[in-house]
């Protein structure tokens, strides 16, 4: 027999548990974004060639910008059709920066 009361007729039943909230640990990523900073401090002067220096402060800055939209833009807890729409106009940004770029040189 089962110990639990059957609810009343016509009595709503119990609202769902709520699904459970989890809070990214944002002093970690402020540390990281920091510790990621003083590694571009310290690459943009290494005594390497222009280009190497370049490619890997845009690696670093591209990192620090998921990072960003990731935790503090909460995309990493929003749905995949969500995190799509954030990213889609990302092409067309690197196709006008590369635009402006051809037309100086």
């Amino acid at each position: 027999m089962d110990p639990s009361p059957s609810p009343a007729p016509g009595a709503s039943s119990p609202p769902p548990a709520a699904k459970a909230v989890h809070h990214p640990n944002y002093m970690a990523v402020f540390v990281a974004l920091g510790v990621l900073t003083a590694v571009e401090l310290g690459v943009a002067f290494l005594p390497w060639a222009k280009l190497t220096i370049i490619l890997i402060l845009i690696a670093l800055a591209v990192w620090k910008a998921v990072l960003v939209a990731l935790y503090y833009m909460h995309l990493r807890f929003e749905p995949t059709r969500l995190r799509i729409l954030a990213v889609a106009p990302l092409p067309l940004a690197v196709i006008l920066v590369l635009a402006v770029i051809m037309e100086y040189r």
